[in-house]
């Protein structure tokens, strides 16, 4: 017999009056601490604000080093303390009144139509409107990105932008191209995008074997279009990357020294809450990866603590599902945790980093990548976007077994390319600290383990005697 559940219904326009009456107050702090600067939130709550919150400082490349956040309810109230990527304060002015119009508008932007402050010199290079966009997941085979570019530049695609991602044998693309043949507008015939869809799915489809999961889309632009990074987890999570992700690293008292992230989840049942703890290598990005994970998994996030200490970032969340039930079953458990390993391992950066800067022209990716796929190189990860008359990419790249790559042929590569154009620096595996995103907290003794008892409070005690106190604290703009 199917089980009916029945919920209340709450109008839009009622949701839209709560955000007029109480808007979102935003105090920017650079008066509390000596090293860095205070970004406060104070607004009505709803699901995904958070996320939003988060993506509007990472794009802006500031470091999250510590953040309390409490959304519990109808309100929410999150703050954190950021620098910019050499460790100082925000004193930009134009900047600082960027991040509150920008904060300000993550739940009000059909509700103003003032422009933002400085909107192009601050405009997140993550999200694109304007142009027609390619997203592809599927087994990672070397030169399968190079191929597709060259596909693209001989259907007449001039590629915009690319982010490509690997992880657990598994790829993932989102790339803004548009049509050469008017003068740069988007595609927009449905004809062609049939077309060129056809050509790239059989692309993807020599690189694969019979059964295995891949996956080709063709989009028009589109006005609510989602962070390219975000689509990017969206993807490998669709495409189960996560699958046998996890950590086998059994002795407690060496996890500074194991590089993958160590996960707990535990139930406290006297409050509600699930208690996800994780701790890991410090590295960009990594709270708005995990926010990610949480936030698109439908789990709601009503209390958490971040911080680094070192080389480590610990991260605390009181959990619950969007339905208001705890993480109850095994199963359910292990899936999250598998979901946050992956999360933050796909950002990861494996093998030699290849910078390029140099004039934008017709197939400039097609020749890079077919350049690297040449000298016998695997793309691990690349990013690669256009700024006027320049084109600016990353890749990371390693052998064909996926090691390190031999110095001759990087000189070949860089003869190739041409010397003025190529930046050769080594990667680690995980990034240096300072351009940390987050934070995570160890259980002691567990790796990825699952319990179901009362935990032990670390981080989270500090959380309520922080908020009370800092929510008593808002006050103007200090400079």
């Amino acid at each position: 017999m199917m089980d009916i559940a029945y919920q209340p219904y709450i109008d839009p326009i009622y949701e839209s009056l709560i955000e007029r009456i109480h808007p979102p107050r935003v105090c920017i702090d650079n008066d509390t601490c000596q090293d860095c600067t205070i970004v406060k939130v104070d607004s009505a709550n709803k699901h995904g604000i958070l996320l939003e919150m988060v993506q509007v400082l990472t794009d802006l490349d500031l470091v999250i080093s510590k953040s309390y956040i409490s959304s519990d309810g109808g309100w929410l109230m999150d703050v954190f303390h950021v620098t910019d990527q050499l460790g100082n304060k925000l004193t930009d002015e134009s900047l600082i009144l960027y991040i509150q119009q920008a904060l300000c508008a993550t739940r009000r932007e059909n509700l103003s139509k003032e422009p933002l402050a400085k909107r192009d010199q601050f405009k997140s290079r993550h999200l694109s409107t304007k142009h027609t966009v390619l997203e592809m997941t599927g087994t990672d085979r070397p030169g399968l990105l190079s191929e597709i570019s060259a596909t693209l530049t001989e259907l007449e695609c001039h590629i915009v932008a690319a982010v490509v991602w690997t992880h657990n044998g598994r790829t993932a693309c989102v790339i803004y191209v548009k049509d050469e043949a008017k003068l740069g507008g988007p595609i927009t015939d449905p004809e062609h995008l049939a077309r060129i869809e056809e050509q790239l799915e059989n692309v993807v489809e020599a690189h694969h074997g019979r059964g295995e999961r891949r996956s080709v889309r063709l989009t028009a632009p589109a006005a609510g279009r989602t962070h390219t990074e975000r689509r990017l987890h969206q993807l490998m999570f669709t495409d189960k990357d996560y699958e046998q992700c996890g950590c086998h690293c059994e002795d407690s008292s060496r996890l500074q020294e194991c590089p993958g992230p160590h996960i707990s989840i535990e139930g406290w049942k006297e409050k509600g809450y699930s208690v996800v703890n994780i701790k890991s290598r410090d590295r960009p990005k990594l709270l708005f990866d995990t926010i990610c994970v949480l936030t698109d998994m439908e789990y709601v996030v009503s209390h958490a603590a971040v911080m680094s200490e070192g080389i480590m970032a610990n991260q605390e969340y009181f959990i619950r599902h969007r339905d208001g039930c705890t993480l109850d079953g095994e199963c359910e458990k292990r899936k999250l945790t598998e979901c946050l390993i992956a999360a933050i391992k796909r950002r990861v950066s494996h093998g030699l980093r290849l910078d390029v800067s140099t004039h934008n022209k017709r197939g400039l990716l097609s020749d890079v990548t077919r350049v690297i796929r040449e000298s016998g190189l695997s793309i691990t990860r690349a990013e690669v976007r256009t700024q006027g008359e320049r084109a600016i990419g990353s890749f990371y790249v390693t052998d064909a077994a996926g090691q390190e790559v031999d110095p001759g042929t990087v000189e070949l590569i860089r003869k190739e390319i041409g010397g003025s154009a190529l930046i050769v620096s080594k990667s680690s595996r995980w990034s240096t600290p300072r351009l940390s995103s987050a934070s995570s907290i160890s259980r002691s003794g567990s790796n990825s383990s699952i319990e179901d008892h009362k935990p032990r409070l670390s981080l989270g005690g500090l959380i309520w005697s922080k908020l009370e106190r800092l929510s008593s604290n808002f006050s103007p703009i200090k400079l």
